[in-house]
């Protein structure tokens, strides 16, 4: 389709690197006389959805049909290489106002001005993506390229030529626009600022910007402005809390389970801030600098919070996440501005310097991190200053933090229990209708590892789907939570002490879907179920609970499956790792990534790490050619299972078709001292199997379960049920329509599926086990 209007061409992926990200399409020479173009002028593209670029003349040449784009004009189409565009000249006025939204890193560090001088000359459409590349090809009349690049660079570093923008808004609204010197350009959230002034006021108070992409506007440490802060503690990278702002801060009575943790902070403070004389005479400074650790989301910053209300101290919280991203200069003066925030006013506070481990690592250490070290031991000299940090990870803080003369002073959150998990349920459930039949109990022994954020995450959750329930009944009595509810958010909240990439999911089972195998259940039951379950047994015997179990047998005969049902029986936390998954060839990760799996098993506690495959993870020592690695594995695990730190509600499980492969060592008392084999099914426990395969199979008059079992030797647990699917399979090649499986259909498919077990094999493993 053409017309004197319009042309209709082909795209093509630009060959030129300069014009990529830039929002430049290249036309043939006879486009541009066709519709009467001249060389940098707008053009509209229409393709499954409208943009608009600069088209420039092709430099080779190239086919008069064919119109040349970046892979950012090609998205913001919504078109592939190869497809057919609608290229039309059109007028692009100077917007009077574009707003746009970006990652975090840009909205914290990138001013308006920043913004206008990147995207000056460029031709912009609502719901595009536009980048920070200066239209260099064609720059503005007094546009100074070479500054705005390093204006850039310096604020965000070497990602800010891949930063990409979306343009949410302009004004006007009907027509692609152009970014011009007299345009405002601002982040989204920030339209009711004053215009052109949003994010240099940002900077000027000492806070940044937020992700623009939430909807957030830019925060200051202004009273106005505190209470919208206190709401988002997680975006805002500088907070102030007075001693008056009490809305959202628990008093110190409902820190359920940091009872111990708060009395201690509370005479830190009390004597930092309101009896310094006191230390003086006694020979020592009222210098105040605390380590605050404990598992994310158990309520560090919540509870330096409370205390701090209860002895009217300002807070200022500062994320170090959000300034770990920065450059150099703006980090130290981030920090700066926040000590500031803290001294202001009676000239007495404290900086909650969030998640330190992401600002000062012990690892990789940024060459800023001596100066942001010094600036902090600096700060702490200052009468009536305190610095808490906080971390989830201790280990993964530079040491140089724990000096004497900076955070000299250490408190540790510990996980809450079953009981601290029914006190912090009643809380959060105190001002919200609740069904009589809630049992706050009943959920807390189901959330083993499960912290304060993670209840309220369930608390959600719950009120979510009885809302939900309420709307579908259509009933006009009071919405309530059910205890169902809660049980039902149970499935799909996942605790942040777990990751989906290693852990089991049990699928409801218990111990009674297992068929036969009574002596193997009772094993398990008695070593990693008791110690659980009856402490105090153990405890008034005088006896330690067995640290670990090895299960051994022939494969396909339902050791992963019996680990899954033990983890359901018990209400456990399950960490899964097949044996090679830690094995790292460089020099320490394997052996980090041990550490890691019982450092986060003990968070969730109680809690079962399941070694599949355990002989690939820990073979006999020396006899690996793999450098050394497996070795140094093997020593790792000894060390966390025998370690000088005990493991407490924590079992190791390994399973293992090849025991006799495994490291001697890790099967002496203290580690995986209890070898259960796990033998081939008899034949009553395969008639249990077949049944439980076929619970939900309709079988025939002419199937006896019991027969078919005495007729299965050598076939294991894995192949009696796939015996069942294979019948049932059977059946649907019959007729779609069937109804029911029978005797026939299971002749047939013992055809297909034959037994698995190796004669030889099962002899070694029950020569192994008679000798054990």
């Amino acid at each position: 389709m053409t017309s004197s209007a319009q042309l209709t061409l082909t795209v093509r992926h630009t060959p030129s690197a300069l014009d990529s990200r830039r929002g430049v399409v290249r036309l043939h020479p006879e486009v541009f006389d066709a519709l009467g173009l001249r060389g940098w002028d707008a053009v509209r593209l229409t393709g499954a959805r409208v943009s608009a670029a600069l088209a420039a003349p092709s430099t080779d040449g190239g086919a008069p049909g064919v119109l040349l784009a970046d892979e950012l004009t090609l998205s913001n189409l919504g078109v592939t290489e190869g497809a057919d565009v609608v290229v039309a000249p059109c007028e692009a006025p100077v917007a009077r106002t574009v707003t746009v939204s970006g990652s975090r890193l840009a909205t914290m560090s990138l001013t308006a001005q920043t913004l206008r001088q990147a995207l000056a000359g460029k031709v912009l459409t609502v719901g595009d993506a536009v980048s920070l590349l200066p239209q260099d090809l064609a720059p503005p009349p007094g546009a100074d390229v070479a500054a705005v690049r390093g204006t850039l660079s310096r604020a965000i570093g070497a990602t800010w030529t891949t930063e990409l923008l979306t343009v949410t808004a302009t004004e006007p609204t009907d027509a692609p626009v152009v970014v011009g010197p007299s345009t405002v350009v601002r982040w989204r959230g920030t339209e009711s600022t004053e215009p052109g002034a949003a994010a240099e006021a940002g900077e000027a108070a000492g806070a940044a910007p937020v992700d623009a992409g939430a909807g957030h506007a830019v925060t200051s440490t202004a009273p106005a402005t505190r209470q919208a802060q206190t709401a988002e503690p997680d975006v805002a990278e500088i907070t102030v809390s007075e001693p008056a702002d009490a809305a959202d801060v628990p008093p110190v009575s409902e820190l359920a389970g940091h009872g111990a943790a708060a009395r201690t902070l509370s005479e830190w403070f009390d004597l930092a801030f309101h009896r310094p004389e006191l230390l003086a005479k006694l020979g020592t400074s009222a210098r105040l600098g605390v380590l605050l650790a404990g598992p994310e989301g158990v309520g560090k910053a919540t509870l330096v919070r409370s205390v701090a209300h209860a002895e009217q101290v300002r807070v200022v919280t500062l994320a170090a996440p959000t300034i770990a991203v920065l450059e150099p200069d703006a980090a130290l003066n981030r920090l700066a501005q926040a000590v500031e925030a803290a001294t202001s006013g009676d000239g007495t506070g404290v900086l909650l310097l969030t998640d330190v481990d992401a600002l000062l690592p012990a690892q990789n250490q940024p060459p800023v991190a001596t100066v942001l070290l010094d600036r902090l031991r600096t700060a702490l000299t200052r009468p009536g200053f305190a610095l808490v940090a906080t971390t989830a990870h201790p280990e993964a803080v530079d040491p140089r933090l724990n000096a004497v003369d900076l955070l000299d002073r250490e408190l540790t959150l510990a996980q809450p229990d079953a009981s601290v998990r029914t006190e912090l349920l009643r809380i959060l459930m105190r001002d919200i209708p609740v069904e009589s039949d809630v049992d706050f109990a009943g959920i807390a022994e189901r959330t083993p590892g499960w912290v304060a954020a993670d209840l309220l995450a369930l608390r959600r959750d719950a009120a979510v789907r009885a809302a939900l329930r309420q709307r579908d009944e259509g009933g006009e009595t009071e919405p309530r939570i059910a205890h169902q509810d809660l049980l039902d958010a149970l499935t799909s909240v996942r605790p942040l002490s777990m990751s989906e990439s290693d852990t089991l999911a049990t699928g409801g089972l218990t111990l009674d879907d297992v068929g036969g195998m009574g002596d193997i259940k009772q094993s398990l039951t008695e070593a990693v179920l008791w110690p659980l379950r009856y402490p105090d047994s153990f405890a008034r015997l005088g006896v330690a609970p067995p640290r670990g179990v090895l299960l051994y047998g022939p494969p396909g005969n339902g050791k992963t499956f019996l680990v899954r049902a033990l983890a359901g029986e018990g209400a456990l936390n399950v960490f899964a790792v097949k044996g090679a998954e830690l094995m790292d060839k460089f020099v320490g990760e394997s052996e980090r990534a041990v550490r890691e799996l019982f450092h986060r098993a003990a968070e969730a506690a109680p809690s079962l790490i399941f070694l599949d495959e355990v002989d690939a993870l820990a073979p006999r020592r020396g006899a690996s050619s793999d450098s050394g690695v497996s070795d140094r594995v093997v020593a790792a695990l000894l060390t966390e299972l025998d370690g000088v730190e005990p493991l407490r509600d924590v079992v190791v499980l390994g399973a293992t078709n090849r025991p006799e492969l495994v490291d001697p060592a890790l099967l002496r008392p203290g580690r995986l001292e209890r070898q259960i084999y796990v033998p081939p099914p008899t034949e009553e426990a395969r008639a249990d199997i077949l049944r439980s395969a076929a619970k939900n199979t309709p079988l025939a008059g002419d199937v006896d379960l019991d027969e078919l079992a005495r007729s299965l030797e050598r076939y294991s647990a894995a192949d009696c049920s796939a015996l069942i699917r294979e019948a049932a399979l059977t059946a649907m090649r019959e007729s779609l329509e069937a109804t029911e499986v029978t005797a026939a259909h299971l002749d047939k498919a013992r055809q297909v599926v034959k037994p698995s077990l190796d004669p030889a094999q099962l002899a070694e493993l029950e020569a192994y086990a008679r000798n054990r």
